[in-house]
């Protein structure tokens, strides 16, 4: 029997983040550095997993099977196509940087305050919350999916609840409380997300008999199971609405606002570069392979819903005040930038998509953790209080605006080829709304630029005269995330390679092909 590799990359975070709480309370330090070496040892699983990965190989790699709750045909089933395998690499990649990124976010307070931040429980917290993206990227059993697909709410409820942003702790009565219904509001709208796919999820045991995505998906294709429309479709969007809160997608984004704002800077960088990702993966594996006529049925809908996404989180992305929620909607924007690469049915498009998500990843954890520098060196989340940063710390005024030039797609960094993909993809199939959502890579340039102009040009405001620059820890954070940004912006072959089979058979799963360019002959 082989070793069951894809187990042990969501068990090692699992069992990691047990021997964290568990350390004594007067270890601070030997739990962070427990929590960092079992990230680093996640990592280097991911990267066997990577390694081991054949792209023109089975769909389904290194797979897993076991019998869990036959009663109700439910298994313990893992496998991963070139789509999870980048996700997984990426959750594992990030992780470390989160680690090393908050390592005094959770330490006591100072001396006389009535708070006690637990800092075996921040990082615990955040090798659970690991643990349970991971196995997500990895399910192929529908209802195993769903168990960790909700599971991974409880750590990140504590996490936004229990772990406030310090620009606030201590400061402001109120600051408690707004974690508490930043945390709430994350909380009851996934669930409310989940709960509606519960619903779906039983609907496709009484269709289908069996949750296995693998036997579903064969009976679809060959014609030995036949749902009817209008069940489909209900399925469907069971399946869609949970994908589409956890995703962000208008206008079931009102929560990512309120739980980036609150939360610590990396706590942030774990919602939206890691937690978010596992909505818009969902859509691709679950949507479109186990209902590929109600996917295209909903299709138009969807694209709308992303081009408002589009808009709307640039919109108000350029009116912030405040940087985290600034970074929060241009995140929903962004993840409108995905869900209409996914839909547009194109292979161009799609993979477009994928690549955001792990471009996404990268660009957004270089900007937010940076900014969460910022923040903890000034006090103030406000774009207001800052102002010729770039001449005391350069460094970090430097990296804070790669990671900006990331997030509105320059040429030459990473999202820039994925953005670049969504929207030919799209175009290809439906021009109009290729064009209109061009508008958003504009007003992109608009609050990045304003964004860096506020706080890091013009005079030397007194309060950040003295501010320090990257320390080493800082800038062992942001170094590979800046080098990444760059060499995938230059090259982006390593991931579309992977990637690139398994769109092939999410086209083939919808029964859909690239429309053939409109040209005309040369004469």
């Amino acid at each position: 029997m082989s070793f069951p590799l894809l187990t042990a990359t969501a068990v090692l975070p699992a069992v990691g983040a047990i021997a964290t709480a568990a350390v004594p309370a007067a270890r601070r330090t030997a739990a962070k550095w427990l929590a960092l070496l079992v990230s680093l040892a996640t990592l280097a699983l991911a990267i066997t997993v990577l390694v081991r990965f054949d792209p023109d190989g089975a769909r389904y790699q290194l797979t897993e099977s076991h019998a869990w709750i036959a009663d109700f045909g439910v298994r313990y089933e893992l496998g991963v196509d070139g789509i999870g395998v980048a996700l997984l690499a990426l959750t594992a990649l990030l992780i470390p940087f989160i680690i090393l990124a908050g390592w005094h976010d959770a330490d006591p307070l100072e001396t006389g305050s009535k708070r006690w931040r637990p800092t075996q429980g921040f990082f615990a917290l955040i090798l659970a919350v690991e643990a349970m993206v991971i196995i997500s990227f990895e399910a192929t059993d529908v209802f195993l999916f769903y168990i960790f697909f909700e599971a991974m709410l409880i750590p990140m409820y504590f996490l936004i609840g229990g772990f406030g942003d310090r620009a606030h702790a201590g400061t402001d009565e109120n600051a408690a409380a707004q974690r508490s219904y930043a945390a709430v509001k994350f909380l009851l709208y996934n669930l409310v997300g989940g709960l509606i796919m519960l619903a779906a999820v039983i609907g496709l045991y009484v269709v289908a008999g069996n949750f296995s995505l693998q036997e579903i998906a064969e009976a679809r294709a060959n014609g030995t199971l036949d749902m009817a429309t209008n069940t489909e479709r209900w399925l469907f969007l069971g399946f869609f609405f949970a994908f589409a809160v956890k995703a962000p997608l208008w206008p079931l984004h009102t929560w990512l606002p309120n739980a980036m704002g609150e939360a610590t800077a990396p706590v942030a960088v774990l919602i939206t570069a890691v937690v978010d990702k596992v909505g818009t993966f969902a859509m691709l594996r679950f949507c479109l392979q186990l209902f590929p006529e109600a996917s295209k049925w909903a299709t138009p809908a969807i694209l709308v819903l992303a081009l408002i996404s589009i808009v709307y989180g640039a919109l108000l992305a350029v009116g912030q005040r405040d940087i985290k929620r600034l970074v929060a909607y241009a995140s929903i924007s962004h993840f409108g930038f995905i869900i209409m690469g996914i839909f547009a049915m194109t292979s161009q498009g799609q993979s477009g998509a994928t690549l955001y998500m792990v471009n996404h990843g990268i660009s957004t954890a270089a900007l937010m953790l940076v900014a969460g520098f910022l923040i903890s060196r000034r006090g103030s989340r406000l774009i207001a209080d800052y102002g010729g940063v770039q001449k005391v710390a350069p460094v970090l005024a430097g990296t804070f605006l790669i990671g900006g030039l990331a997030t509105l797609s320059l040429p030459g960094l990473a999202p820039f080829v994925s953005e670049f993909l969504v929207l030919v993809g799209t175009f290809e199939r439906y021009p109009v709304i290729g064009i209109i959502a061009t508008f958003g890579i504009v007003l992109a340039a608009l609050y990045t630029l304003v964004l860096y102009q506020r706080t890091m040009t013009g005079p030397v405001k007194p309060e950040v005269s003295a501010m320090p620059d990257l320390r080493l820890r800082e800038v062992a954070v942001v170094a590979p995330l800046v080098v990444l940004l760059i060499f995938l912006g230059v090259y982006p072959k390593p991931v579309t390679d992977i990637v690139n089979p398994a769109v092939k058979s999410t086209m083939s799963d919808v029964h859909k092909k690239d429309p053939k360019p409109a040209v005309e002959a040369a004469k």
